[in-house]
């Protein structure tokens, strides 16, 4: 428990101060790979696979690691690129991603870096849709991209998105009419399935890309003499976004007489021990998992009700 607790308290020193640390990899090739090491649970050699008869190509194998059955995606083949080539000796990042464990396989795993959130950026416009990147940043001179993993998950084993019936009732749904929720993700998928549920509840939907762009978006609202508690249910922020992280937006808003009695709600992929400390120190209201759209929309109920919308 001690080694615990003192993982906890390494990691929330980050929270509010807008840094994260990048687990760099390659796949075929010499381009630079990153993701966020809270999202890593370990890396290992590749472990021997089982083939799963019927299962999406991107998919290896599965394999036993720890007593667990862990399906091991190619990173290479989900992103587009074909599959991984070079299969001397690869490596499995185990990662969790919206409460369920997976292997992505990578030619090779390079060094933990600690970076900024202002660092990382979005994707160069230009890029189009269909590509597979939330952001992109820069270590030694060197392009790194990092993987919009929901959106590979969302097409590899796709979540229900469907509100279970009984969770918002006539009477609820007639009061959200008049309301707005604001949402926050740097993940075009995630926008799009936050975007559904809410909708489905009968709320409107500002949906924004990263936490720099709520900042200034509220900031404007409250010099125009507006207040975001009044004009806004709620904010769902992501965690992990380009130029401002959802822990620094959340900071950020709670300094700020003008805005702290916005409800904020955290809405990530990151799982495991450090979630709720983080959320505290930050001093948001509440933390969900994604995605899980009767939970989503159960939140959202809640808050109509507490808010007794007429």
């Amino acid at each position: 428990m001690a080694g615990v607790m003192d993982s906890v308290n390494q990691r929330t020193q980050l929270v509010g101060q807008n840094r994260l640390e990048l687990l760099l990899f390659r796949l075929d090739g010499k381009q630079l790979y990153g993701i966020n090491v809270f999202k890593v649970r370990e890396v290992l050699q590749c472990p021997k696979l089982t083939v799963m008869p019927k299962s999406s190509p991107v998919v290896c194998g599965v394999a036993n690691i720890r007593g667990a059955t862990i399906p091991i995606l190619d990173l290479a083949m989900a992103t587009g690129s074909g599959a991984l080539k070079d299969k001397n000796s690869p490596f499995v990042i185990i990662t969790e991603y919206n409460t369920k464990t997976q292997g992505f396989l990578v030619r090779s795993v390079e060094r933990i870096v600690n970076m900024n959130w202002e660092e990382i950026h979005p994707p160069p416009k230009g890029t189009g849709r269909d590509h597979y990147l939330t952001a992109v940043t820069r270590v030694d001179n060197q392009l790194v991209e990092i993987i919009d993993v929901e959106k590979i998950l969302a097409e590899v084993a796709p979540t229900p998105e469907a509100i279970s019936a009984g969770v918002v009732d006539v009477e609820t749904q007639h009061k959200a009419l008049s309301l707005r929720v604001l949402t926050v993700d740097d993940s075009s998928v995630a926008r799009k399935q936050v975007s559904r549920c809410l909708q489905t509840v009968g709320v409107e939907v500002v949906a924004l890309n990263d936490g720099r762009q709520a900042l200034d978006y509220l900031r404007k609202l409250v010099d125009e003499g507006k207040k975001p508690e009044e004009e806004f249910l709620m904010m769902i922020s992501d965690i992990e976004m380009p130029e401002m992280d959802g822990y620094t937006l959340t900071a950020e808003i709670r300094s700020d007489p003008r805005m702290q009695k916005l409800h904020i709600i955290l809405h990530t992929s990151l799982s495991g021990v450090f979630n709720q400390a983080m959320v505290k120190k930050v001093g948001a209201d509440d933390f969900l998992a994604k995605f899980r759209p009767d939970d989503l929309a159960s939140r959202v109920v809640d808050r109509i009700k507490a808010a007794d919308i007429s």
